[in-house]
């Protein structure tokens, strides 16, 4: 009997399983029903998954064995003589290590293909007499299954013996280490050849049938992948990958410090000025080599991307420190100072980075989401740095519009309409300086910015105040007589011009715009059309129609600011404080209900005409502010 199991265990077993691979399931299965015969399937089995981990262990001991590395090679056509793949002559000795880790992957694969082959027949095949299926034999009494026996063994031979040769020569460890990705694939490759081997055995198992019993029912092993029949839990994929842990955390970290070295490189201890155009493409062509070469591994991939991402960081920080914050930055008087010139050099090449850095993502190929995600963070704190570096122009530029703007009160806007019909009515001296000081400003501090999109994105805001704030003192000239509404209107054309070069269009400025162009007709319409305006309420605030009522009223109904003996720039840095409705209508129905204590103080017998409208205005606002809430 012993005899005969020996001859069958050469002869059918490994026949079947190791020459044939995976064409004669029928003889693998015959052989295992005589061993289950024989009692000692268990034991059989166990020794030929033994003899597969030795051989994978041997295999790895020799693929990394530094003295086979280091073998001389004969060079062809000169006889007597030998290259040698010492680790002094780099690119043979990596050559053959390379060359050694592809046969050893094929190694592994064959053994692994045969003991998955191995492990699929034992779940099909079953006694036929006890019914008892041999992959129960297998794993009774809380044995684990074979296939994670001895993917457990490849994984701790693999890790066991990388650190042993790796220990033993540096030169086998920097090689590791600096070439991690080609090792990553080589892994990946591996894992990937694993996977498809189920389907092909499967398929040889259906086509062969003998001896098994394919009729059954599937069963779970069926539908899923048979290499991750595992116990629970447990994920082979992943420790393969633990194998590689200590060569992947040294490949991260010079990575990290190959990114890191250029932007040291261009922004030296003391310096002021930002990395020119060709600093700046080596820095964006060092991040670009680094995403690439970690392209073969969406992990991979992911973890060098958060070194891009801290590489963008940390030009952000060095920008930062180049930025002038000293009051020369924000001043919009004289031409562009020094430190104005290096804000604007600085936000340029912060620009150019974000711009070179988006076109990576957007590439060819595709990002893992979390790599994605990493790199887009980065950017938005590279948009936040150039907003915060002109962000004190910006508002030394809007406090310099609002400045003029307040002036238009110094002007006289009380006088009748000229005489001899209605000549052209030239724009005020208010505005033709607001014209003046915005396409200054424009030109000397802001074109010599690159990022066009980011620039409008930043004055347009100030377009928008601008306009806001023309028609917020507009609405505030008292008195307004005919003449002063001609050149009121003529300045609200002009304002139009005033703020394009502040934009791309000035239809780009949305709400502001459209309110705009619909209060210069508001001018010479009567009280009552203007309180039926569609306009009102959804365009036009409320506050501000009631606002310009006050301009049409006897001296005797006061403004809100001269009832509470405000100058015109408190009154407007109050509105700015108080953006509500409902707070700017308290305060407007305060200077009404102050108007009729003084008409009945001095026992007047009837109401200046705009007042009931004004009136009824303030009672429609209040009833639309209620519908809000």
């Amino acid at each position: 009997k012993a005899s005969l199991a020996l001859d069958l265990k050469t002869g059918q077993l490994f026949g079947g399983l190791v020459q044939n691979k995976y064409e004669n399931p029928s003889q693998v299965g015959t052989a295992l029903q005589v061993f289950y015969n024989l009692g000692n399937l268990r034991e059989t089995i166990r020794s030929v998954v033994d003899g597969y981990k030795t051989s994978v262990q041997e295999n790895v001991v020799n693929a990394l064995d530094i003295k086979v590395l280091t073998q001389p090679v004969n060079t062809r056509g000169a006889p007597g003589r030998a290259v040698m793949p010492t680790p002094g002559n780099t690119a043979v000795f990596r050559a053959a290590l390379w060359t050694n880790l592809e046969k050893l992957m094929d190694q592994i694969c064959a053994a692994c293909g045969q003991v998955q082959h191995l492990q699929k027949v034992l779940t099909k095949k079953r006694d036929p007499v006890t019914h008892v299926f041999f992959i129960d034999e297998i794993i009774k009494d809380g044995q684990p299954d074979i296939l994670y026996t001895f993917w457990s063994s490849v994984t701790q031979t693999l890790s066991e013996e990388l650190q042993k040769a790796t220990a033993a020569s540096s030169f086998l460890k920097q090689a590791l280490e600096g070439e991690y990705p080609k090792l990553l694939r080589l892994y990946n490759d591996l894992w990937k050849r694993l996977q498809q081997y189920s389907a092909s055995i499967q398929g040889a198992l259906v086509n062969s049938g003998a001896g098994l019993d394919l009729e059954l029912p599937a069963s779970q092993h069926d539908t899923e992948d048979l290499f991750t029949q595992t116990k629970p839990g447990y994920d082979p994929e992943k420790d393969l990958k633990d194998s590689l842990q200590p060569y992947e955390a040294a490949y991260l970290s010079k990575s990290l410090s190959r990114l890191f070295d250029p932007i040291n490189l261009v922004f030296p201890q003391g310096g002021r000025n930002p990395p020119s155009n060709d600093e700046l493409d080596s820095i964006i062509k060092t991040i670009a080599s680094e995403l690439n070469v970690a392209s073969v591994d969406s992990g991979l991939t992911t973890a060098v991307a958060k070194n891009a991402a801290k590489t963008v960081q940390l030009f952000c920080v060095k920008s930062e420190q180049l930025l002038c914050t000293q009051g020369d930055a924000s001043q919009v008087i004289g031409p562009l100072t020094e430190g104005q010139r290096r804000n604007i050099a600085v936000v340029n090449s912060l620009f150019r980075l974000q711009q070179a850095v988006a076109k990576i993502i957007a590439g060819p190929g595709t990002f893992p989401p979390a790599a994605e995600q990493s790199l887009t963070a980065a950017l938005e704190s590279v948009q936040t740095l150039m907003s915060s570096a002109v962000q004190p122009l910006l508002n030394s530029v809007s406090d310099s519009v609002e400045a003029i703007l307040i002036t238009m009160h110094q002007e006289d806007f009380s006088g009748p309409l000229p005489a001899g019909g209605r000549p052209d009515i030239p724009c005020s001296l208010y505005m033709r300086e607001l014209q003046g000081f915005i396409a200054r400003v424009m030109n000397d501090y802001f074109r010599p910015l690159q990022c066009l999109d980011f620039l409008y994105s930043s004055t347009e805001n100030i377009a928008q105040r601008a306009i806001a704030l023309f028609i917020r003192h507009a609405c505030l000239l008292r008195p307004l007589g005919e003449g002063g509404k001609m050149r009121l209107a003529a300045d609200f054309a002009q304002m139009e011009l005033a703020v394009a070069p502040l934009c791309r269009r000035v239809s780009d400025l949305g709400k502001a715009y459209r309110l705009l162009r619909s209060f210069r007709p508001l001018l010479f319409q009567t009280s009552e059309h203007i309180a039926s305006s569609q306009a009102l309420g959804d365009l036009i605030p409320y506050s501000t129609i009631l606002h310009f009522m006050f301009t049409r009223a006897p001296a005797e109904l006061k403004s809100p600011h001269q009832r509470a003996e405000w100058s015109i720039s408190r009154y407007s840095q109050w509105l700015d404080d108080h953006p509500s409705e409902k707070d700017r209508l308290t305060l407007i129905r305060g200077a009404l209900e102050a108007y009729v204590q003084s008409v009945r103080a001095r026992q007047g017998k009837e109401f200046a005409p705009v007042y009931p409208i004004m009136l009824q205005l303030l009672q429609k606002a209040t009833s639309a502010s209620q519908d809000l809430k």
